[in-house]
């Protein structure tokens, strides 16, 4: 082998591996989430204090890598961040808490993997994107759709028997004593799959918000920064209306701090950043591609640390939903290849007639 294809094959190793520490990342957030439930701590101060603790960490990255690069800020774009911290910040993160609260980690992780469809579905109704059902990807797409919307059902009303892969009946939960007990909410996959939906449309409608604003802004860091900000100063007002009360947001050297320090600084903001970097150099597709494992981590967590019970109904589901992933990604990556063999096919053309005219010079 070649020094460059040693080092070319070194770069997709890299980004790989980088891909699977982020979805693991992702997938400890919810076991985290759950302990500080159990902790007594509301939510919606989590969210809160995850967005400060992000905004914190963006704004020093921002600063060091793109201050001398970046345009001054507008209106228009300044609007756009905050559209961007309410629906990709302050309402995505509460619905996927309370869904998370009234659901298993599992249950949670597996609606994620819906966000191609639904945002699929919003583009087909804002005229974003055609439906093109005559050709193969357009079928993909719907079917994709389909099979997500399906899943997800089946994940909801249909639990089967139980699948003992292992049992190790240790549940962090009631392991570590914490000081406060939470009156738990009553288990509920249909009031959880409310939550869940509204999490995939409040992202779904960010990632069509965010695509928008970095035509105008494309300054990853910076973007990134200033969505933080904004979501941190929605979701600690919106928190603040419910819990007015200042003891609630003590936080002290226990599983709250550590819960929302991991998920502002390294899940809110190192992986969204390693996340970038990987986009950047192999793009969207690549990155989307790992979401299943978040689903995979996540279960197996979830069954290890605290004590969920896997059922028939949630690995047919979420395998329906994890498929139907990769059928709406397969259909748009055809799309994007199609749409760009026009212009290969015009700038081939123009070569060829370049060619042409120069052998006609080179005669005469």
């Amino acid at each position: 082998m070649t020094v460059k294809k040693i080092l070319k094959w070194l770069e997709e190793v890299k980004a790989v591996l980088l891909m699977i520490v982020v979805q693991f990342c992702f997938a400890d957030v919810n076991v985290f989430y759950k302990l500080a439930m159990n902790d007594a701590m509301n939510m919606q101060i989590l969210v809160a204090y995850r967005f400060i603790f992000a905004s914190l960490f963006l704004i020093s990255l921002a600063f060091l890598f793109e201050r001398k690069k970046r345009p001054k800020l507008t209106k228009t774009i300044l609007f756009q961040a905050f559209l961007c911290g309410i629906f990709g910040g302050t309402l995505n993160q509460n619905t996927y808490a309370e869904s998370l609260e009234y659901t298993s980690v599992t249950f949670a992780t597996a609606m994620v993997n819906l966000i191609p469809a639904v945002t699929f579905i919003l583009a087909i109704s804002f005229g974003l994107e055609k439906l093109r059902i005559r050709r193969a990807e357009g079928k993909a797409k719907v079917v994709g759709t389909i099979m997500g919307i399906g899943g997800a059902m089946v994940l909801t009303f249909y639990k089967g028997e139980e699948i003992k892969i292992w049992s190790t009946h240790f549940n962090l939960m009631k392991v570590v004593k914490l000081p406060h007990e939470l009156s738990r909410k009553a288990s509920s996959e249909k009031i959880g799959l409310i939550y869940s939906i509204a999490n995939c449309l409040c992202f779904s409608v960010w990632l069509i918000i965010q695509g928008k604003m970095s035509e105008k802004y494309p300054y990853p860091y910076s973007a990134s920064a200033l969505m933080s900000t904004m979501a941190a100063f929605q979701s600690t007002v919106f928190a603040l209306c419910f819990h007015s009360d200042l003891s609630h947001w003590k936080l002290g050297w226990n599983i709250r701090l550590f819960t929302t320090a991991y998920a502002g600084i390294v899940v809110q903001g190192m992986m969204i950043t390693v996340m970038i970097w990987c986009v950047s150099i192999k793009g969207p597709l690549f990155a989307t591609c790992f979401y299943p494992l978040m689903l995979l981590f996540a279960a197996i967590e979830g069954s290890l640390l605290l004590d969920e019970q896997l059922h028939l109904g949630s690995i047919i589901g979420a395998t329906l939903i994890v498929l139907g992933l990769f059928a709406v990604l397969w259909g748009k990556n055809k799309e994007i290849k199609m749409s760009q063999l026009p212009i290969i096919s015009t700038t081939t053309q123009q070569e060829d007639d370049s060619n042409n005219e120069n052998k006609a010079e080179e005669k005469v």
